[in-house]
């Protein structure tokens, strides 16, 4: 895994136009990413990685307002936790590991959701329907998956297996377009 010097270097490079550097800093990110969630989620292996997914794409859509005088890791850990909080949220679970201080409820001071929402969107647009609805109703509606089941007519296992998709392909279309 790539430390802080290493991880740094490949963000400042994605940011000046380097495609190859930004894929190899969400790569590098998401090993980070994983572990940070699976140690939190140790009984939900499939959330950890639904979270991953969500952060990585948070990453990617707020890279332009990450601050090089401040360390990398400490921004983008602070999107993961909110990242989790959020989940948490969702699951009405309160009954977790620590959150490293952070407090349920805390505004996010670094990820600004109306901008993201638009990115967000764009992204959105170029899913399969079946796994763009998926995720907007249950990561951004905030719907259950039952729910989601029931509005579409699908099965919650179909609407799991779209939103992982989805997420997946929603990486692969950012580590296509590249820093931009």
């Amino acid at each position: 895994m790539a430390d802080e010097a290493e991880l740094r270097a490949l963000l400042l490079k994605g940011l000046a136009g380097d495609e190859a550097a930004h894929r190899a800093f969400l790569t590098e990110a998401a090993a980070l990413l994983r572990a940070f969630f699976r140690n939190r989620l140790r009984s939900r292996p499939e959330d950890a990685e639904d979270l991953v997914q969500e952060t990585l794409v948070a990453l990617h859509t707020r890279r332009d307002s990450y601050d090089p005088s401040y360390p990398l890791t400490a921004w983008m850990y602070a999107i993961a936790r909110y990242r989790l909080i959020d989940f948490l949220r969702r699951a009405g679970r309160r009954n977790h590991a620590s959150l490293d201080g952070v407090d349920v409820g805390d505004v996010d001071p670094v990820y600004e959701a109306t901008d993201a929402k638009h990115d967000i969107g764009v992204l959105l647009g170029q899913l399969p329907e079946k796994q763009r609805k998926a995720i907007q109703l249950v990561k951004l509606e905030e719907k259950s998956v039952r729910d989601a089941a029931t509005e579409t007519g699908l099965t919650e296992s179909d609407i799991k297996i779209s939103i992982h998709r989805g997420l997946k392909t929603l990486m692969r279309l950012m580590a296509g377009e590249g820093a931009s």
